[in-house]
């Protein structure tokens, strides 16, 4: 699948953005090189024919995204919420792909509910509205269960969205290989890898049960969270191409001019976002992987309600320990200190010098502190900390791809409700409780502790476990070699203290 006929499909996204416009205005919007410009031009002029056309009543770059598909649209999605990457006007026309997306026939939504339930429509809603919100993989109606006389949100895939998406990513695939071929340096961004860990993550999306299922577990770790709300879904009515879940009526947050005539303090809530955040992503380790404006939205009460859950993200509790410790570090300015938790962790190679990496991280670091929003430009930003990890041979780390995006859409939002906010002294609070908690003395007694306890379950059985490994270690008739009978000494030793901590801290 994965052959030169992808060819086409790329040479056709650079011709769709020549023929609408659009690649002018995403070059000029993120103040690429005068020469990069000139090159760019070039090679999409002989083939504007080739181009979609899309719909002319749209802005240029929203024109080519839409037009080019879901796997465009997503990533228009991410840069909607970041103005000071791509521009204020840019941002603003790309908020169109959040929710506002032409809508497929009622029709079609109510053939696809009839499909899925074995049975009509009607029978199961007594009312049911044309499209309130459409999205690049599904749509989103009004109506009323007869059952209970509850209105309830009911989503729809959109028809043949799978076989679009494949396609889409099957480029994206053929892309990344062509330019690991082509550049070996880039195989340390792992280009694949990257496109896989997206593959495997928007995949989820084309699966509602498994949304229905990521929104339960969602609201049960959040249960307790002041001021955040999430829609629970109604299982019996829930299966692979529709979701049925809680209405929850608010003001979206895309728009804060109608939040303030409501209102509601804009600047509280822009806080509250990014905090929320990062508590979902270091306390349960389970977060929103999909968190711009257009799946948020504020309760009359000033509540955040979160909507569309088909993008979560997962990290381990060690890594929600070295992304703590990361943070911390640049909060505190310590880069020393963040320079060897990455080489801890394995993410810098160890031949390479802690004091230099330190030094490289102070001039990414410094320039934040002291500055509004509006005067770091991120994109400057990123683009010095991919020249410190290519030096330092830093490789993409596949599974925290979804958490520094998300990190990324999560500051765009509260940036675009309070434009003067301080990403790191907004985070501060939240991530010095999580190391109080977690990495402190208590995480370390809790942590030993969850760890006596696996080993007395397992108790019992270290007699057997013992003679197993004496059996793979020494052949019948055999004597152990000495440094073989200290090894299994060593291990011996290890177990029986495991067993005796384990019995200790248990009782």
């Amino acid at each position: 699948m994965r052959g030169p006929h992808n060819l086409w499909r790329l040479i056709r996204t650079g011709a769709t953005f020549e023929r609408t416009g659009a690649m002018r205005v995403a070059l000029e919007a993120m103040e690429a090189p005068p020469r990069l410009r000139l090159v760019a031009r070039i090679m999409g002029w002989p083939f504007k024919w080739l181009g979609y056309a899309g719909d002319p009543a749209l802005p240029p770059v929203t024109r080519a995204i839409t037009a080019l598909g879901p796997a465009y649209i997503k990533l228009g999605q991410v840069l909607s919420t970041r103005p000071d990457v791509v521009g204020e006007e840019l941002a603003n026309q790309l908020r169109v792909l959040q929710d506002r997306l032409p809508p497929f026939d009622i029709a079609l939504a109510k053939a696809t509910l009839a499909e899925e339930y074995g049975r009509p429509v009607e029978e199961i809603f007594s009312e049911f509205s044309e499209p309130v919100a459409a999205a690049s993989i599904a749509q989103v109606h009004s109506a009323r269960l007869i059952e209970t006389g509850e209105t309830v949100a009911v989503k729809v895939l959109r028809p043949g969205i799978e076989k679009a998406f494949k396609r889409d990513i099957d480029a994206f695939h053929f892309a990344a290989d062509m330019i690991e071929r082509l550049s070996p340096a880039s195989r340390r961004l792992r280009p694949s890898d990257v496109i896989k860990h997206f593959e495997d993550l928007v995949a989820g999306e084309l699966d509602l049960r498994l949304e229905a299922a990521a929104a339960s577990q969602f609201a049960a770790n959040t249960e307790k969270d002041a001021g955040f709300r999430v829609p629970l879904p109604v299982w019996q009515l829930s299966s692979r191409r529709v979701m049925v879940i809680d209405w929850a009526e608010g003001l979206p947050m895309g728009d804060p001019e109608a939040l303030k005539a409501a209102g509601h303090d804009v600047t509280a809530i822009g806080t509250r976002v990014l905090q929320l955040f990062l508590s979902h992503a270091l306390r349960d380790g389970y977060f929103h992987g999909d968190m711009h404006q257009g799946n948020l939205k504020v309760a009359e009460n000033g509540d955040i309600i979160a909507f569309d859950f088909g993008i979560m993200g997962q990290i381990d509790q060690y890594t929600r320990h070295v992304y703590a410790e990361i943070l911390m570090g640049f909060i505190h300015r310590d880069y020393r200190r963040v320079a060897e938790v990455h080489f801890e962790a394995g993410y810098i190679p160890p031949d390479q010098d802690v004091v230099q990496f330190a030094l490289a991280l102070r001039a990414v670091g410094e320039p934040i502190f002291g500055m509004n929003a509006k005067q770091i430009s991120m994109a400057r930003l990123l683009a010095y900390l991919f020249e410190v990890t290519e030096r330092f041979g830093m490789a993409t780390r596949t599974e925290l791809i979804l958490l520094q995006r998300t990190m990324v859409v999560v500051e765009g939002v509260a940036r675009s409700l309070n434009p003067g906010i301080n990403m790191w002294e907004t985070a501060k609070p939240v991530v010095e409780s999580y190391i109080r908690e977690n990495v402190g003395p208590r995480g370390i007694l809790r942590d030993l502790t969850r760890t006596a306890r696996v080993l007395g379950r397992f108790g019992p059985q270290l007699p057997e476990l013992m003679q197993k490994a004496l059996e793979r270690q020494v052949q019948p008739e055999e004597k152990p070699e000495p440094k073989t009978a200290q090894a299994l000494g060593a291990v011996s030793a290890v177990l029986i203290l495991a067993a005796g901590v384990a019995l200790g801290l248990l009782i």
